[in-house]
């Protein structure tokens, strides 16, 4: 039928049937290949909240992926451990992620090696550390955080009542000790964890630290402000008056060890103000992600206040804390 009807239309309408055939066969092509084709490297660009299945337990991690000029992904990672590491270099090739990142304070010496792709808007992969163990992991993008209008406060609550630690859970076996109205650890041990969460809030925190002494206040469970003895040194994330890894405070203000100290932290959505000994050292700059050691990934949701605890001994004679309504 369909050949009788060809060769009576004539040699014009024929070509024109070839033609529309061929256009059709193209476009049919064409989207074929268009599923076929991996997903754009642009849909990485982003920040990503990663959970990593540990061997024992899950974990938290972070990754932030974004283009250094015209085409070169870049980015930097935070582990278990340590601070942010910087991504010289993101591979993306057949819709796979990868990348490596040599040690920090990682027990082992291999680079850490991992790789993911993207399911949905989700992204799912593997991990190698520094001593060769696998992980698998999963990672969702991480909320902005940001807000539509300025908190409003409610009432002070002072998490330490100078008696106990009644207020607090130790994340291991307990070095804390309270005694004459100050709380501190005899030795290296757990971390303390707030038994209440907060979304938004402002701390104010009275310590001090021996010489050498590092602790640290995580805000949400998530964001390490850093306690160190650090007076005298350059200004840098990783000292006193920074968040770890991410933020550095606009200079030394930090006293001697062994003398009593303050911290006033505003934490609105992600933006962050650190006064330190009266000093404003951080004005309203953004937290891009967790820090190592952080309880959790999950950003959106309340966090509780945690004590670093597993360093150097520590004191406090008062953390108050007066959260958003």
């Amino acid at each position: 039928m369909i050949s009788v009807l060809i060769s009576n239309a004539g040699p014009a309408h024929a070509a024109r049937r070839a033609a529309v055939g061929c256009m059709l066969a193209l476009s049919v092509g064409a989207a074929s290949l268009a599923q076929a084709q991996p997903a754009s490297p642009a849909k990485i660009i982003g920040r990503w909240d990663i959970t990593m299945q540990g061997a024992d337990s899950p974990f938290p991690s972070w990754l932030e992926v974004h283009l250094s000029g015209s085409r070169t992904l870049v980015g930097q990672f935070v582990g278990r451990n340590g601070s942010a590491r910087p991504i010289a270099k993101v591979e993306w090739a057949d819709g796979v992620m990868k990348f490596s990142i040599p040690t920090q304070w990682d027990l082992g010496s291999e680079d850490f090696h991992i790789e993911g792709k993207l399911d949905g808007d989700k992204l799912t992969g593997s991990m190698s550390d520094a001593q060769g163990q696998k992980f698998t992991w999963t990672g969702v993008r991480a909320p902005s955080l940001r807000r539509a209008a300025e908190p409003t406060w409610g009432a002070p609550i002072d998490l330490f009542n100078g008696k106990d630690i009644s207020n607090w859970t130790p994340t291991g076996a307990n070095p804390w000790t309270v005694a004459g109205g100050i709380l501190t650890n005899s030795k290296p041990g757990s971390n303390l964890v707030s038994k209440q969460s907060f979304t938004d809030f402002t701390l104010h925190a009275e310590f001090r630290v021996p010489k050498g002494g590092n602790s640290g206040l995580y805000l949400r469970g998530r964001y390490e402000v850093q306690i160190e003895d650090s007076r005298g040194m350059d200004p840098g994330s990783l000292h006193m008056g920074g968040v770890y890894g991410f933020l550095p405070p606009n200079e030394d203000a930090a006293k001697a060890p062994g003398e009593w100290q303050t911290y006033d932290i505003t934490l609105v959505g992600r933006l962050v103000t650190v006064v330190l000994n009266g000093k404003t050292v951080i004005s309203r700059q953004e937290i891009p992600g967790i820090t190592g050691g952080a309880m959790d990934s999950e950003e959106g949701a309340p966090g509780p206040i945690m004590v670093q605890g597993d360093h150097t001994m520590v004191e406090f004679r008062k953390l108050v804390i007066t959260p958003a309504k």
